[in-house]
C-alpha cells in the first residue's frame, strides 16, 4: 500500500513535522520507498543519496526534539538536477563528459539547502548540459512523463518535473534558460519558477548560457514555490550577477493573497503568445482562465509586443555562442572524460577533439557548432551581434507593456506534452516548445508556470504568469489568485493511483 505521507504538499509535511505528527525520517524513508517502487518506470533520477537523507533526516529529528530552532522547511526532502554541483555526489549534467564526475565543492543554493538541513534524496535526470525540451537527450536514457508513459515530461529540466508529479519527492530544483523549468512544469502539471535573473544564485551551476541560466524552484504548489525560493534566494558574493538583498515575503504573499486583489488588477494578455501555433485544448483553457479572472474584476489588457516575434531567433544564436564559450573548457584535460586518440600523434589538440567527439551527444555538438559559427570572424556583428539588439528591443516591449499592465500571461507551452521519439528529427519543431517562455529570459523578468486543466487525452495544460524584473512577490501573488479559481485544478497525476 502507498504511504500517504508522499501525497502531502512540502509546506504541509513541515507543518506536520512541527506539530509532532510525522518525522523527517519517516517522510524520507516513504519518498526513498516510492522511488525504489516506481522510478524504473520514469528514470526520473541518475543518482540516490537515500543515506545521506537518512542521516540528514534523523538530525532534524534529533534537533527538534532537543527544541533546537530550525528552517520552516527542514526535513523536507528535495531533489536537484544534476547540473546543480553537490560535494560528494555525482553531478554529471547528463552527459558521459562527466560521468562520475564528484565536484570538490557545492554550489550556493546547495550550501543554503544543507544549512536549513532539507534532505537531499538524489540527482535527477536532464537534456545533457540542459539542451533540449524532452528529457530526451541525456546520455543515460530518457524520462518519462508520469500522467501517459510513452510521452517526454519536458525538458530540460524533465527529471525533476517527473519526480515531483509522481510523488517521489515534495521539492526540486531545476534550471531554466529558455523555459527549462516552466515547459516541464507545464506538461507535467507541475509548477516551475523561473526568478528574476540575479535573485538566486548561479554560483555551482554548471553553465549553459550564463546571461540566460536561472535556478529556481519545482512544486505541487505555488506556496511550496515561493517558500523554497525564499529559502535558496538572495545576495551571493561568489556571482557577480547577484541581485542585493535577500527574498523574503515571497511565501507570506502567498499566504495572504485573497480574491479581492484581483478587482483592478492590470493583467496583459500578449499579443504574440496566443493564437497561431497553439494547440486548440492550449488556447481554449487558457482563454477560460482569463475570462476568469475578468469575472473577477480584473482589467484584461491586448498588450503588443512586436520584437516577440524574433524572440526565438534571437534565443537560438545567443544561446549557442554562449554554449560554445562555456562548454570549451571540457577539454579531456582539466577534468572529466579523456579519450586518447590510437590514429594519429597524442597531442592536447587530439585529445581535445577525441574527447569531445566521444563525450558529446548530438544535440549538445549541434550547438556548439552553431554558437563557434555565430562568433566567427566576420560573422559575429552580422548573426550575435543583430541578436543582442533584438534581446534590447525584446526588454524594451516588456517595459512598454507592464507600463499598462500589473502582469503578463500566456498559454506556457504551445502544446501538450508529444510522445517520445516524436520530434527527434526535427530539431526546429522541438525548439518551438519555448517559443512563449524564451522572451522572459532574455529580459531577465521572473514568470512562472501554474497547472490549468487538461486536454482531451487528458494530459496537463499550463498556464504562465510573467511579472516585473524584482517582482517576484508579485509573480507568486498572482500566481497564487488564478490558482485558486478552480477547485478541481490541479488535477490528481494518475500515479497516485499507481499499483506496487
Amino acid at each position: 500500500m502507498t504511504n500517504e505521507i508522499v501525497f502531502l504538499d512540502a509546506v504541509e509535511m513541515a507543518e506536520k513535522m512541527r506539530a509532532g505528527e510525522l518525522t523527517s525520517e519517516e517522510i524520507t524513508k516513504a519518498c526513498l520507498e516510492r522511488i525504489e517502487k516506481f522510478d524504473a518506470k520514469l528514470h526520473a533520477f541518475l543518482y540516490l543519496n537515500a543515506e545521506g537523507a537518512l542521516e540528514t533526516a534523523r538530525e532534524v529529528d534529533r534537533l527538534r526534539a532537543e527544541g533546537a530552532e530550525l528552517h520552516p522547511l527542514a526535513g523536507v526532502p528535495i531533489a536537484l538536477k544534476d547540473n546543480i554541483v553537490t560535494r560528494g555526489m555525482p553531478t554529471t549534467c547528463a552527459s558521459k563528459i562527466l560521468e562520475g564526475w564528484l565536484p570538490p565543492y557545492d554550489a550556493t543554493v546547495v550550501e543554503r539547502i544543507k544549512e536549513a538541513k532539507l534532505p537531499i534524496i538524489g540527482k535527477t535526470n536532464m537534456d545533457e548540459f540542459a539542451m533540449g525540451s524532452s528529457c530526451e537527450h541525456s546520455a543515460f536514457g530518457s524520462t518519462y512523463n508520469p500522467w501517459d508513459l510513452e510521452r517526454i515530461p519536458g525538458g530540460s529540466g524533465g527529471g525533476s518535473a517527473a519526480a515531483v508529479a509522481a510523488y517521489l519527492v515534495p521539492l526540486a530544483l531545476g534550471s531554466d534558460t529558455g523555459g527549462s523549468i516552466r515547459q516541464p512544469g507545464a506538461v507535467t502539471g507541475t509548477v516551475g519558477a523561473k526568478p528574476t535573473y540575479g535573485a538566486v544564485s548561479r554560483y555551482g551551476l554548471v553553465a549553459m548560457a550564463s546571461s540566460l541560466d536561472q535556478i529556481g524552484p519545482v512544486t505541487r504548489s505555488v506556496r511550496d514555490a515561493a517558500a523554497l525560493q525564499e529559502l535558496m534566494g538572495g545576495h551571493d558574493a561568489y556571482d557577480s550577477t547577484s541581485l542585493p538583498g535577500d527574498q523574503s515575503g515571497l511565501l507570506s504573499a502567498v499566504t495572504e493573497a485573497k480574491a479581492d486583489q484581483l478587482k483592478g488588477l492590470r493583467v496583459g494578455v500578449v499579443k504574440q503568445l496566443t493564437g497561431e501555433g497553439y494547440a486548440p485544448a492550449v488556447r481554449d483553457a487558457f482563454e477560460k482562465t482569463v475570462a476568469e479572472l475578468k469575472a473577477k474584476g480584473a482589467e484584461i489588457v491586448e498588450v503588443d509586443c512586436p520584437s516577440f516575434d524574433y524572440a526565438m531567433a534571437a534565443y537560438y544564436l545567443i544561446m549557442p555562442a554562449e554554449v560554445s564559450s562555456n562548454l570549451a573548457r571540457f577539454d579531456g584535460v582539466r577534468y572529466g572524460l579523456r579519450v586518447e586518440p590510437t590514429d594519429k600523434a597524442v597531442t592536447a589538440e587530439s585529445v581535445m577533439a577525441a574527447t569531445r567527439a566521444a563525450g558529446f551527444g548530438p544535440e549538445v555538438k549541434r550547438r556548439i557548432i552553431l554558437g563557434t559559427f555565430v562568433l566567427s570572424s566576420g560573422q559575429v556583428d552580422a548573426y550575435y551581434g543583430s541578436a543582442q539588439k533584438v534581446r534590447t528591443l525584446i526588454q524594451r516591449d516588456f517595459d512598454q507593456a507592464f507600463a499598462q499592465a500589473d502582469v503578463l500571461v500566456s498559454p506556457t507551452s504551445p502544446t501538450t506534452a508529444f510522445k517520445l521519439g516524436e520530434k527527434n528529427d526535427d530539431p526546429m519543431s522541438m525548439y518551438l516548445n519555448d517559443i512563449a517562455t524564451v522572451p522572459a529570459n532574455l529580459a531577465g523578468v521572473p514568470a512562472i508556470s501554474i497547472p490549468n486543466g487538461l486536454d482531451e487525452q487528458n494530459l496537463p495544460i499550463g498556464f504562465q504568469v510573467i511579472a516585473p524584473a524584482k517582482e517576484d512577490r508579485l509573480m507568486y501573488e498572482v500566481a497564487q489568485l488564478v490558482s485558486s479559481l478552480s477547485e478541481d485544478v490541479p488535477a490528481k497525476c494518475p500515479a497516485r493511483d499507481w499499483k506496487e
